[in-house]
């Protein structure tokens, strides 16, 4: 049997809202096209922002809406509607979805990360797509910082993917200057890891918690587990299938 490459895909919250204030069932609906277009040939395991934003549409809740807690209640609500929108969107495209809930903490025991690895492959292989989401009611990292950028990066070296792809909501990561000139200019390859912090102008999207450092800190701990990680613009249509057949400018962490 051909063995089929393994893509962790990790979309954010501004890619998701296709940078408004509601869930983007087109978004959904183009990333499964795409999915549907590849699977004879990929297996895909997704780690999906989203659930807190999904619930901003439904509710609003009687606190302070930046204090932490309100924001682990508001993914308690939104986190079942998220998952209800891609396994709708995702059975339309003759694909199979699960739901995988993960924290910091269970990377940190040997029991779970086992745990965790045997359970994904039984999906994988049955042609379930695991949609991994951090358990946000419990934890609180990702909602304070990451967007799910390092949860992206642990899974994807816990699971030894071929291919790490963070969709934002720039050409991948743009040089120091052309952005301070107005022009920006996407850095296609990167050998020299350093250098490349260096060029980060740390700035945070509309929805979601990360920014670019966070995708430079995910793609360190990639790069030591020895996954290559490609930075790509996910606002855009057909985004994943231009990136691989090499039609769009993105960055590219060997």
């Amino acid at each position: 049997m051909h063995k089929k490459k393994r893509i962790l895909l990790k979309v954010g919250s501004n890619t998701l809202t296709k940078e408004t204030d509601n869930i983007s069932r087109g978004k959904i609906e183009d990333m499964a096209s795409q999915i549907a277009k590849l699977k004879d040939t990929c297996e895909f395991i997704i780690v999906s922002s989203g659930a807190i934003a999904v619930a901003k549409q439904f509710v609003k809740l009687e606190s302070k809406q930046e204090d932490v807690f309100v924001k682990q209640a508001l993914a308690s609500i939104g986190q079942p509607h998220l998952i209800r929108i891609y396994q709708e969107i995702f059975r339309e495209y003759g694909l199979l979805s699960s739901q995988c809930l993960l924290s910091y903490s269970d990377f940190e025991k040997q029991e779970s990360k086992t745990n965790i690895v045997n359970t994904i492959n039984v999906l994988v292989n049955n042609n379930y797509i695991p949609i991994i989401n951090e358990n946000d009611t419990v934890a609180t990292d990702e909602i304070k910082f990451g967007d799910n950028d390092k949860l992206a990066a642990l899974t994807a070296s816990l699971l030894n993917v071929d291919l790490c792809v963070i969709a934002t909501n720039t050409n991948g990561i743009y040089t120091k200057a052309s952005i301070e000139s107005g022009t920006p200019e996407t850095i296609r390859n990167v050998e020299d890891f350093d250098a490349l912090r260096a060029q980060v102008v740390n700035s945070k999207s509309t929805h979601g918690s990360g920014g670019m450092a966070s995708k430079i800190e995910a793609a360190a701990l990639t790069k030591a587990a020895s996954i290559e990680t490609w930075i790509v613009n996910g606002l855009e249509d057909n985004f994943l299938v231009n990136a691989l057949d090499g039609k769009v400018a993105f960055t590219k962490i060997k």
